[in-house]
This record gives C-alpha cells, sequence and structure tokens, in this order.
C-alpha cells in the first residue's frame, strides 16, 4: 500500500467519551513521494557516516555513556524532570536531597537503556523487551503504582485533567494486546520490504498513538527507535538519540503526532523524524570529530609531560571520558589509590587545565573535566 493511502485509525465513542482506535500497521508500504524519498537518502547517508565513526573510533562505549547520560535527561526532561547533565553524572550522595527524586527517574533511564541495549544481543525486539524496559524505568519513582512492566489495563490519556478534556485519548485498553502485537510484528517482519526509517518512524507514531503503559510511554517510544536501528544493524553502536532534537521542536513533534491521528498525514510526520535523524546523525558526527581532536590533544600533549604518573593520569582520563564530573573519592575508588595519590593527580589535572573545581569549596570538592563535558552540554544549547 502507498503511504498516501494511509490510514492512521478512527475515533471510537466509549462512555462519556472518544477514544483513538489505530489501524493495524503490519503490512507493505510504499514510498512514493519525491520529498520523503530524497529526506530519506540525506538521513540513510549520515546514519552510515555515523556508524563509521562508531566503527573505528578506539574504545567507543567510553564516550557512547555520555551519549546515553545525555539522552536519559533530555527524555526525561521532556516528560518534567529538572535533573541537568552535571547532576546526572554525580553520585547520589552527590545530589541535594530535593533533587532526589528527579535524579532517580533519569538514573532509572540510563539503567532501562543500557539493560535494554544489551539484551538485544539475545533476544528480538519483542513485546517482552519493551515490557522489561518499562519495569526498570518506573522503578521506585513517581509511576511505581502505575503498573510498571505491563501493559495497562485502564483508560488513559494525554492532557488534560480527565477524560472529558482531554488532549487524545488512545486506545480502550482492551485493543492494546493485539494492537501491540500487531506493532511487535511489523518491527520484526522481514517478509514485507519497507526501508528501515520509514519503518521506526511509522512504527514510534503507532507506540504513542496505543500508549500501551500508565505512565513511561514518551521514553520508551523514543527509546524504541534507537534500539530498532541497533536491532536490524543499522547502527553497530547506540550512537544516535532523538530526544535533544524533540526537546527543541517540541510544539512541531507533537502537532505532526496529531496530524497522523486526525488527518492521516503520515507523510509529514515522516518528514519531520527523517529530519530529525540527519539533524541527530550530524551532530553526533560533530561531537566525535571533537572528541577525538580534544583526546589528542590532551593525550599527545598534556599528559605526556607528567612522568612517571602517566599511566595512573591515563587511566584517570579513560575514566573521566565516561563520567566528566568526579569527586575525590571517585578517583580513589576508580583508581584504587590512596587519597594523597588522588588529590596528587586532581592537582595535576588542574593544572593542564584538564580538570577544574566547581564548587569553591575546601571540602566536599567537585571537578569537571569541563572541555569534554561542554561537548554534550552544548547540543542542548546550540
Amino acid at each position: 500500500m502507498d503511504l498516501k493511502e494511509y490510514k492512521a485509525g478512527t475515533f471510537t465513542n466509549q462512555f462519556g467519551y472518544r477514544s483513538f482506535h489505530p489501524e493495524p500497521l503490519n503490512r507493505e508500504w510504499m514510498v512514493s513521494q519525491p520529498e520523503l524519498v530524497t529526506l530519506l537518502e540525506a538521513a540513510n547517508i549520515r546514519l552510515g557516516e555515523l556508524n563509521a565513526f562508531s566503527i573505528i573510533v578506539p574504545n567507543v562505549d567510553t564516550f557512547l555513556r555520555m551519549h546515553i547520560v545525555k539522552e536519559a535527561t533530555q527524555s526525561s526532561r521532556i516528560e518534567g524532570t529538572k535533573t541537568t547533565m552535571d547532576e546526572a553524572v554525580l553520585e547520589a550522595k552527590d545530589i541535594d536531597p530535593e533533587k532526589k527524586n528527579d535524579w532517580q527517574e533519569v538514573q532509572n533511564y540510563i539503567e532501562a537503556m543500557n539493560y535494554s541495549i544489551a539484551r538485544l544481543d539475545k533476544f528480538p525486539l519483542s513485546n517482552r523487551l519493551i515490557r522489561e524496559t518499562h519495569r526498570i524505568l518506573l522503578k521506585g519513582v513517581r509511576g511505581k503504582n502505575k503498573m510498571p512492566g505491563e501493559f495497562r489495563t485502564s483508560q488513559n490519556w494525554i492532557g488534560g485533567a480527565t477524560l472529558q478534556d482531554a488532549r487524545f485519548i488512545p486506545p480502550h485498553h482492551s485493543l492494546v494486546p493485539e494492537l501491540m502485537s500487531d506493532l511487535e510484528k511489523f518491527l520484526n517482519n522481514t517478509e514485507i520490504h519497507v526501508p528501515h526509517l520509514i519503518r521506526i518512524g511509522m512504527a514510534h507514531y503507532q507506540f504513542e498513538a496505543i500508549h500501551p503503559f500508565l505512565d513511561g510511554n514518551g521514553r520508551i517510544g523514543r527509546l524504541l527507535i534507537t534500539l530498532y536501528l541497533l536491532n536490524q544493524k543499522v547502527l553497530n553502536k547506540p550512537s544516535l538519540y532523538i530526544s535533544d532534537f524533540i526537546e527543541k521542536n517540541r510544539t512541531h513533534y507533537y502537532n505532526n503526532l496529531t496530524a497522523v491521528s486526525e488527518r492521516h498525514d503520515i507523510v509529514q510526520w515522516l518528514k519531520f523524524f527523517l529530519v530529525g535523524i540527519t539533524e541527530t546523525a550530524n551532530q553526533s558526527i560533530d561531537t566525535f570529530n571533537k572528541i577525538l581532536a580534544l583526546r589528542d590533544m590532551i593525550e599527545n600533549k598534556a599528559i605526556i609531560t607528567l612522568g612517571k604518573r602517566i599511566p595512573n593520569a591515563q587511566t584517570l582520563l579513560a575514566y573521566l571520558y565516561s563520567k566528566p564530573i568526579v569527586t575525590v573519592a571517585d578517583v580513589m575508588n576508580e583508581l584504587k589509590v590512596t587519597k594523597q595519590t588522588a588529590n596528587t593527580l586532581i592537582h595535576d589535572f588542574e593544572n593542564l587545565k584538564i580538570l577544574k573545581e566547581q564548587t569553591g569549596f575546601k571540602r566536599n570538592r567537585i571537578f569537571i573535566f569541563e572541555q569534554y563535558f561542554n561537548l554534550f552540554e552544548r547540543l542542548r544549547h546550540g
């Protein structure tokens, strides 16, 4: 079926409200719109370039940890949490008690992402994996009483205080298992020929329209994009996350999703989605390039001046790539060194302008690898 014949679904009368009933998605879809084909080609080229980086960059997993922190922070921010990236990389003991709940939501998302990515080595992208990831996401936080790890068994809604003034009402809960089964088949169906980015773009809309959980749908729906690209080997490493683009273009994002449900305009949604993939890939490529240049400068010009302390300095630097904000205790624990050795190393890194003290305190000091951290923080403001 051509995308121009796509029908998203119908609004169905329930008791006192109208819910949306999505059409099944698992079928062949053809792309005939020239503008969409052009955007698809551009997105695929950029994804290929990004994937090449993840293959050739040594120890790429170290740098990807910060990509995951950024995604968890941004994706959670869309849902209302206030945790910043510099807070997200701190330990629980270093977080203001008033900020602990939001911080824990971000930590749950980081854990859920790492878990689901690791599970893809053994399991397909399935409803089972989606539910397991959701259980981790809501563990011990605001949504802990909203059926973590289970599809909903009651009606939910989006926007508004009640069903009567809701902006959008997903399908009746009795339809969720069947709709999610269809979505799972569509994501894994090797007998239909649908370009990967078109398939996951359509699947993301479908997931958001079904809204299968009582809480956490947005975060799981965005994570689904990365998991699909990994599962289909479009990406070798989890190097692309779209939440930053969505957060910057939040109004367009919701308007385009709404237009699919109300006017069946899947093409406009896919245009927006493909632009998001391209821009996100471009930013990730730019960040990788800057990381490599920074690493070359520090390792080949700064660290080599430390003489016999070079081995410990190299170990600390590798640690900072995955955790660029640290305390003396962090360095002691990670490097298995004494407090004196840790302090000496940190002092060396301050002199070399690698680390900068953040608090201004004499005790409980916190140090930031600012040049590196800003490569990720910049994405939020650039």
